[in-house]
């Protein structure tokens, strides 16, 4: 046991100390020239304009949208407005409608009312006429049926101062 532990110590001592370990560890690159780095750097540079280019254009495209919303909003508003400016002039003409409906049911009503004061006039002199009337005709038949009786009384006075009927 302990050869195995000192044999796995001295190998991995080995492995740390040897140069072998630092080439495994380290990739060695390519050499670049510069050259081949300015024309890295000039690839990088159109590919960084190209992407303004293309930022602008969004942006462009963004401030076009902008607009074109800020057109159709204006245009619902617009119409939004018309629609309430139109249902508030039809509210309007209704009110007038009513108003004018108020004022004929005003003028029917005070016309009914002014016919049932003149109806109710004239049934109440017709009634005070009725009333009269019939208070003069009982006086008369009272009048009637007292003269009716002093009639019959006077032919029954007649009648016994006159000689009998077959005397004559």
């Amino acid at each position: 046991m302990k050869k195995t532990v000192i044999l796995i110590i001295l190998c991995s001592l080995s492995f740390i100390l040897s140069p072998s370990a630092i080439v495994f560890a380290v990739e060695v690159a390519p050499r670049i020239s510069d050259r081949e780095i300015i024309e890295g750097l000039a690839n990088i540079r159109g590919d960084v304009k190209e992407l303004r280019a293309e930022i602008k254009r969004l942006e462009d495209g963004q401030k076009a949208l902008e607009k074109r919303f800020d057109d159709m909003n204006n245009s619902v508003n617009k119409r939004f407005d018309d629609m309430n400016n139109s249902v508030n002039k039809r509210f309007d003409d209704v009110n007038k409608r009513f108003d004018t409906l108020q004022w004929m049911l005003g003028l029917f009503i005070t016309v009914a009312l002014f016919l049932t004061g003149i109806m109710g006039r004239i049934l109440w002199n017709q009634q005070k006429k009725l009333t009269q009337i019939e208070t003069s005709l009982e006086v008369q038949k009272e009048e009637v049926s007292f003269l009716k009786t002093l009639i019959e009384k006077l032919q029954s006075l007649i009648e016994k101062l006159l000689p009998p009927r077959g005397v004559l």
